[in-house]
C-alpha cells in the first residue's frame, strides 16, 4: 500500500510557508488601512492551522526514505492542492472573485503562467496584486526545485540526464533535496534583489519594483497594472530582458558561478543555443518591421527585445500589441514560445534541452542511413545521450503537441473563436501568460471566457508545468498497485 505520510508531512509543511507568506500582503493592507487585511488574515490562519495539523499528523515516516511513487504524487498534490489556499485571499476578500476565476488565477500564479481574469488591477488593494506576485515567486521557486532535485529521479521527459547534477541515491532525495535548494534559494533571491533595485533606479516606485522583480524572476508576467508593461516602456525594459534571460537558465549554473566556476554559463550548451536562437528570433522581427512595416530602429529593437524574450521565456509581460507587427513577425513569436527556456530553470514550455537531444538524435539516425555499419550515438555537450534519454525526450514532445491540439479542441468547443481557442491553449499548456482573440480584454484579461474554458485552462496548466507525464502517470493503474 502506498504510504502517504511523506506526501502529507511535506504539503502540511507547504501550507505553513503559503499561510506565513500571506503575513506580508496582510501587512501592506494595514498599512494602507485597508480593510482587505482581514482576507489575509484570515486566509493565513487556516493555512497555518491546517497546514500543521497535517503535517503533526503525518510526521512519524523514516525522512530519509522516499519512493518514486511519492514523489510523483507530492509534485502533481502540491501544484493542485496549494493553489487552493492561494486563492482564499481573493474569494474573500477583493476583487470579492467566485470559486473558478479565484483558482484560475492562483493556479496561474503557482505554474508561473500569468494568465489572469483579474481586470482593473490598478484599483486593487496592493495587498492583492503582491500576493499575486508571491504565489509566482514561489510558484518560481518550486519548479526549479522540483526539475532539479525529483524530476531526474522520476525520469520524467529526459530528465534522467541531468540526474549527476542533482543526486545519485533515491533513497536520499528529502536530505539531499534540503542541501540543493539551500543554494538555490540563495540565487534566486540575490537575483530578485538585484532585479528589484535595477527596477526601482530605472523609475519604478518602490511597490512596483518589488511586485515585477518577483514575477519577472519567476517567469511569471503578473503586473500591477492593466497596461503590463507598457506602463514601464524604456529602460525598464532593457532590465527586464536580462533578469528574464537571467531567470530562463539553469540556475545551478549560478551555484556554480559562486563557487568560482566564471565560466559555467556559456560553457553550457543549452544556455549557448537559448541567447543564439533568440538573437536569430530577433533579427528576423526587427528587420520584418524596418523593411515591410517601415518602423525606426531604435523603438523598433527594444520592443522586439522586450517582447520575443518575454514569450520565450514564458514571462508574458507585453508592452504593445504584437498583433499589429504583421502575421510573419506573430508566428516567430508563437514558434519561440513554444521553445521556452532552459531546464532547471524557472522558464516554460518544451525547454532548449529537448530540442537539442531531438535534434542530435535525428542526425545521428540520418548518419545510419547513409552508413548502415557505423556505430554511432548521439551526443550532448560532450556526453553521450542514452536510449532512454532519447525515447523520454520523444514521447514528452509528442504528448506536449498532442496535448497541445487536444486543448485547442477542447477550448473550441466551448465557444471561444479559433484564434482565441489556438492561442488559449498555446498560453496554458506552454504556460507562457498572453492569449489573442476577440475573447480576450483589451487588458489581456480572460474574464469573458466562460467556466468551462477556464477549467481546462486550469488543467492545461498545471500539466504544462509539471511536464505532462508526471500527471498523465497518476491516471495508471499499475501506478497505484505495489
Amino acid at each position: 500500500m502506498l504510504d502517504l505520510r511523506p506526501v502529507g508531512y511535506i504539503l502540511g509543511l507547504l501550507t505553513i510557508v503559503l499561510g506565513v507568506a500571506m503575513l506580508f500582503p496582510m501587512m501592506l493592507d494595514l498599512v494602507d488601512a485597508n480593510p482587505n487585511w482581514q482576507a489575509f488574515a484570515v486566509s493565513a490562519a487556516v493555512a497555518i492551522a491546517l497546514g500543521g495539523s497535517v503535517s503533526l499528523a503525518t510526521a512519524n515516516f523514516d525522512f530519509a526514505q522516499m519512493t518514486v511513487r511519492q514523489a510523483f504524487l507530492l509534485t502533481t498534490s502540491t501544484w493542485v492542492i496549494l493553489p487552493f489556499f492561494g486563492a482564499v485571499p481573493f474569494v474573500l476578500g477583493a476583487p470579492d472573485a467566485g470559486l473558478t476565476d479565484a483558482y484560475f488565477e492562483a493556479v496561474s500564479g503557482v505554474t508561473t503562467t500569468g494568465s489572469t481574469v483579474f481586470s482593473g488591477l490598478d484599483d486593487l488593494p496592493r495587498g492583492v496584486n503582491l500576493w499575486r506576485g508571491i504565489l509566482q515567486w514561489l510558484g518560481g521557486l518550486g519548479i526549479v526545485i522540483v526539475a532539479l532535485i525529483f524530476l531526474p529521479v522520476m525520469r520524467v521527459g529526459g530528465m534522467q540526464f541531468f540526474r549527476a547534477e542533482g543526486f545519485d541515491t533515491l533513497g536520499k532525495v528529502l536530505p539531499r533535496a534540503i542541501d540543493i535548494s539551500r543554494g538555490l534559494v540563495i540565487a534566486y533571491i540575490v537575483l530578485t534583489l538585484g532585479c528589484a533595485a535595477a527596477y526601482a533606479l530605472l523609475g519604478m516606485n518602490g511597490f512596483e519594483a518589488v511586485v515585477h522583480a518577483l514575477t519577472t524572476v519567476s517567469t511569471g508576467g503578473f503586473s500591477t497594472t492593466d497596461q503590463s508593461f507598457a506602463a514601464f516602456a524604456g529602460p525598464a525594459e532593457y532590465a527586464a530582458v536580462i533578469f528574464m534571460i537571467l531567470a530562463a537558465v539553469p540556475f545551478v549554473r549560478f551555484i556554480q558561478l559562486a563557487n568560482g566556476d566564471v565560466w559555467a554559463l556559456l560553457r553550457d550548451v543549452q544556455v549557448r543555443a537559448f541567447l543564439r536562437w533568440m538573437a536569430y528570433g530577433c533579427a528576423a522581427i526587427i528587420l520584418w518591421r524596418m523593411l515591410v512595416l517601415g518602423e525606426a530602429f531604435g523603438p523598433n529593437l527594444r520592443e522586439t527585445m522586450f517582447n520575443l524574450v518575454s514569450h520565450t521565456t514564458g514571462t508574458g509581460y507585453t508592452s504593445t500589441d504584437v498583433t499589429t507587427w504583421g502575421g510573419f513577425s506573430f508566428a516567430i513569436l508563437f514558434i519561440f514560445g513554444l521553445i521556452g527556456g532552459c531546464t532547471a530553470s524557472t522558464g516554460c514550455s518544451v525547454k532548449v534541452f529537448r530540442y537539442l537531444v531531438l535534434k542530435e538524435a535525428l542526425w545521428a539516425e540520418f548518419r545510419r542511413l547513409l552508413r548502415p555499419s557505423i556505430v554511432t550515438a548521439p551526443r550532448l555537450d560532450g556526453r553521450a545521450i542514452e536510449r532512454d534519454v532519447v525515447d523520454s525526450v520523444m514521447a514528452f514532445t509528442v504528448l506536449f503537441f498532442l496535448t497541445l491540439g487536444v486543448t485547442a479542441v477542447l477550448l473550441s468547443l466551448t465557444g471561444l473563436s479559433t484564434s482565441t481557442a489556438i492561442t488559449a491553449a498555446w498560453t496554458s499548456v506552454a504556460n507562457i501568460g498572453p492569449a489573442y482573440g476577440p475573447e480576450v480584454a483589451t487588458s489581456g484579461s480572460m474574464e469573458a471566457f466562460p467556466l468551462a474554458s477556464k477549467w481546462i485552462m486550469i488543467a492545461a496548466m498545471t500539466l504544462g508545468r509539471l511536464e505532462l507525464l508526471a500527471v498523465f502517470v497518476l491516471f495508471s493503474t499499475r501506478f497505484w498497485r505495489d
